[in-house]
């Protein structure tokens, strides 16, 4: 009898644990979905007074794992939101280059965290466009679930492209560029990899290279994303060619289009060790292109992100890069240009 309590006991605290749990991860999401919508309404006070913004619904693929195969649902394809902001001072007799700015974090989501960079470029005369893509926050448990990490993820951001080239006669369709951070850094590479062509030059900032490489050097919490049955279902030793499927290392054969890229010896997100490796993959293959290791430059992981001067300096040469190639009609030509248009005073 004792041991049947014991027994019934453990299955108890067990159930209730669980329950709260879950009961706790959907208040996460609730939240979530908050507090996106506080930052939504601060996009309008942050750069509604340079440009128009908008939200807009669209269609990616289909998930690459359907829960219920058989389901009514099955094969649909995957819908997210997408931003778009547009200079108020464009003429819509005229074209503008765009920039395709995915946002960074494995669960994570387009906020005013950018604010200060996308006033940066809409000073610049640049269309901007941002997917959530799927596993993004701030869109419930269903978004949050379809996480495709190094999948099909690109192919939402792609979507955002191609729906802003197709519906918007102000866009050059000969002047789009892409740009991003860590994992939107990632996003970058394999746009280019994936899209020759699609792209005149890209921008990838401390990007997440190798993730089997970066299996191997993060936390348990971090592997356990990618090897829940909901997303990869295996570890790297479990199908190793998934994870080089899912790692822009394992495509630089395929770079066509400009590519500027920067890393952090002081990173303390995606090391520094796995930036170069995706660097040396690129020189292996014969690729031109643009880099800079940056020795310990202050803020770490977020060193070219953060509103310091020394930032600003090195988002100036990030912007000359982007405006040899998309020539925007109003380029930056010094650190003063960069920090008046973000933060309107010099």
């Amino acid at each position: 009898m004792k041991t049947l309590l014991k027994h019934l006991s453990c299955f108890c605290l067990f159930f209730i644990f669980g329950a709260n749990y879950a009961i706790a991860q959907n208040y996460q999401h609730d939240f979530d979905q908050v507090v996106k919508k506080v930052d939504d309404l601060l996009w309008y006070e942050k750069v509604g007074d340079i440009a128009h913004i908008d939200k807009v619904y669209l269609c990616g693929p289909a998930r690459w794992k359907e829960t219920n195969p058989t389901g009514m649902s099955a094969g649909n394809e995957l819908k997210f939101w997408t931003y778009i902001f547009i200079p108020k001072s464009v003429d819509p007799d005229k074209k503008y280059p765009l920039i395709v700015l995915p946002h960074s974090g494995v669960h994570a989501d387009f906020n005013t965290y950018y604010a200060h960079i996308v006033r940066e470029l809409i000073a610049q005369e640049y269309i901007v466009v941002s997917a959530e893509y799927r596993g993004s926050t701030g869109y419930g448990k269903a978004t949050y679930d379809n996480i495709d990490y190094g999948g099909l993820e690109n192919e939402d951001v792609y979507v955002s492209r191609n729906y802003i080239v197709e519906n918007f006669d102000i866009v050059d369709a000969n002047r789009i560029g892409i740009m991003g951070w860590s994992h939107g850094g990632m996003i970058t590479l394999m746009n280019l990899f994936t899209y020759p062509g699609k792209y005149k030059c890209g921008f990838a900032g401390v990007p997440v290279s190798d993730v089997i490489m970066r299996m191997g050097y993060s936390t348990d919490d971090y592997r356990k994303i990618f090897s829940d049955e909901g997303h990869i279902g295996k570890t790297p030793r479990e199908d190793m060619a998934e994870y080089k499927r899912r790692s822009p290392v394992w495509h630089a054969e395929k770079l066509q289009d400009p590519l500027l890229i920067h890393t952090n010896t002081s990173d303390d997100d995606v090391n520094v060790v796995e930036v170069e490796h995706m660097i040396r993959a690129l020189k292996a293959e014969g690729k031109k292109f643009d880099y800079k290791i940056f020795d310990r430059a202050p803020g770490a992981h977020s060193f070219d992100r953060t509103d310091t001067k020394q930032a600003s300096e090195i988002r100036l040469g990030i912007y000359q890069f982007l405006a040899k190639h998309l020539k925007p009609n109003k380029p930056f030509k010094s650190v003063k240009d960069v920090r008046k248009a973000a933060y309107k005073f010099n």
